[in-house]
């Protein structure tokens, strides 16, 4: 059965075991890496009357990177990329929500990577709710936003013989969220 979107108001957690934080970049200007992080934990207040005053925030542990090869996630754990042992955290804090449609939210808020913050902007879908067997109500989003790492401080790159360079600037990051009202 699924709730009306104003029975959705109230307080929510990112359920880790069925939401996915994740990132894409481009490596030696011919293919994509994709990658994603184990460690995370967010809430979120949603409104349904008025969606405008919805509200939630991520926090994500830089050291639980995965791009299923680990001698790239160590260097990626390295100052060269996240410099996870200085900055271990990178967090999100929504400033705004914009109601596109019935369906689709535009979230505009302050994302910190390595102690530089940045306002940035996603584009959200909500993918629709449902009560689970264990009677929990769950609603679900899906988002991506591209970013400059360069312009959090994410400069390392190696030149390529042949022209460019061995990790392109532009990330694309994603969410797919999964998250369980409380209360």
């Amino acid at each position: 059965m699924s709730a009306s979107l104003t029975e959705l108001t109230g307080d929510y957690v990112l359920d880790p075991a069925h939401t996915r934080i994740g990132f894409v970049a481009r490596h030696a200007m011919v293919t994509k890496v994709r990658g994603s992080f184990a460690q995370f934990e967010g809430t979120a207040h949603l409104d349904g009357a008025d969606p405008a005053r919805s509200a939630g925030q991520v926090t994500i542990k830089a050291q639980s990177i995965d791009t299923g090869v680990e001698q790239r996630d160590q260097h990626l754990r390295t100052n060269d990329f996240l410099d996870a042992p200085t900055y271990p955290d990178i967090t999100f804090r929504s400033t705004s929500v914009e109601p596109r449609s019935e369906t689709d939210y535009r979230v505009t808020g302050d994302l910190t990577i390595k102690d530089v913050t940045r306002p940035v902007t996603i584009d959200f879908e909500y993918t629709g709710n449902a009560v689970d067997p264990y009677g929990n109500l769950r609603v679900g989003l899906e988002g991506s936003v591209t970013i400059s790492r360069k312009e959090f401080g994410v400069t390392w790159n190696a030149a390529l013989e042949g022209g460019g360079v061995l990790v392109g600037d532009k990330v694309v990051l994603e969410f797919d969220i999964s998250a369980v009202k409380q209360g």
